[in-house]
């Protein structure tokens, strides 16, 4: 492919009844500061007015090009869009984000720049409840990419862009045998083979509601991302059996707790004796990978389970104090857990209110709404 100084970006925006938020998100594309650009709808199979919307879209601008047939689900939607586009650059977006003005011209300048590298992606702004808080990088994100992409999905998906002129065509597809984490298995193998840039600026408003693929999904997300976490640590010879990963994705219980701890023990251990040079960032994604095993558990909400994993793990020390104190009495007393637990979540919203903006605040200048 011949590379131009100004590369067209093909843009995949794949929909499945996104009625109230395609609208804007489509819009959020064609009103970017970056005009040389095409964007492929891949409408799978909506059964409300998604369809409708796109084709008004592709009326007023003739950059949009709508792909509309049966329901495959979305992996399949993803590789027909790639296998249709025609950027040099082709850049991720989700039928209910909002992407900033800016965000494909500082994406394409970050290429330009730095050309070698293979993908990007960027810290987000959120948008939760009719309320956008900004974004920050995590200082985590300094270390390797390569390695913590063993451990979780690196990138924000709706984010991501690629660079085909770097990546050969056969590494650029998403596998349907790791349905719901299909980003996360396509990120550790582009990792483990062209250079990856998380952008510091939010270019992005992400979308949290309850009908999105995340929410929808995630108890298979959960177990498929154990999965692609064990395959990764057995090919770096940090494990011998990841029956005790599998498990805890497929039933949390008082076995299952006890062999996930004795897990994350054994992994610590063997982390400690890498050289010193790549130690920090595999022991960042263990931290992680025990931090993801916290949030399955602490959702079922058996305070006597969390305690368990805590104390085999001895991570106490991990979470914050305030979940300490919750959690301490979880052992012998678990509606006083409870009961603290769910105090903590109501002041984690009310710190995300002061923390927030209105949505419609934060979007007017761009011309876009909440809906």
């Amino acid at each position: 492919m011949m590379a131009s100084a100004t590369p067209l970006i093909s843009v995949l925006l794949p929909v499945y009844n996104a009625e109230p938020y395609v609208g804007a998100a489509i819009q959020s594309i064609l009103r970017q500061d970056y005009s040389r650009l095409e964007i492929i709808a891949i409408d799978d199979g909506s059964t409300d007015r998604s369809l409708e919307i796109l084709d008004r879209c592709r009326k007023a601008d003739s950059r949009v090009s709508i792909v509309s047939r049966e329901n495959r689900g979305l992996v399949a939607s993803l590789n027909e869009g790639v296998a249709i586009a025609q950027g040099e650059l082709v850049a991720r977006m989700d039928a209910d984000d909002f992407a900033y003005p800016w965000r494909l011209s500082h994406q394409a300048a970050l290429f330009a720049t730095r050309p070698e590298l293979g993908f990007c992606g960027s810290v987000v702004d959120m948008l939760v409840r009719g309320r956008i808080a900004p974004g920050r990088l995590d200082p985590v994100f300094r270390l390797d990419l390569a390695a913590l992409a063993k451990f979780f999905t690196i990138f924000m998906h709706p984010t991501v862009v690629y660079n085909r002129r770097v990546i050969g065509e056969v590494d650029l597809h998403y596998d349907a045998a790791y349905r719901h984490a299909e980003d996360f298995d396509l990120f550790r193998r582009l990792a483990d083979r062209y250079p990856a840039a998380l952008m510091e600026e939010s270019l992005l408003v992400y979308r949290v509601h309850s009908g999105s693929v995340t929410s929808r999904h995630v108890k298979e997300m959960r177990r498929t991302h154990l999965r692609i976490v064990g395959e990764n640590l057995e090919r770096e010879g940090l494990t011998d059996d990841t029956k005790d990963l599998r498990a805890i994705g497929d039933q949390v219980s008082v076995a299952t707790v006890a062999g996930a701890a004795a897990f994350i023990r054994a992994l610590e251990e063997r982390i400690a004796a890498l050289p010193a040079a790549v130690r920090p960032s595999f022991e960042a994604g263990a931290l992680n990978l025990f931090y993801f095993l916290y949030q399955l558990v602490n959702d079922e909400e058996q305070p006597a389970l969390t305690h368990e994993l805590l104390t085999l793990s001895a991570k106490w020390n991990a979470i914050r104090r305030r979940e300490q104190y919750a959690l301490l009495p979880g052992a012998w007393a678990p509606w006083l857990s409870q009961a603290s637990m769910w105090a903590g979540k109501q002041a984690d919203r009310l710190a995300y209110r002061f923390k927030s903006t209105p949505a419609a605040s934060v979007l007017a200048p761009y011309r876009m709404e909440a809906a």
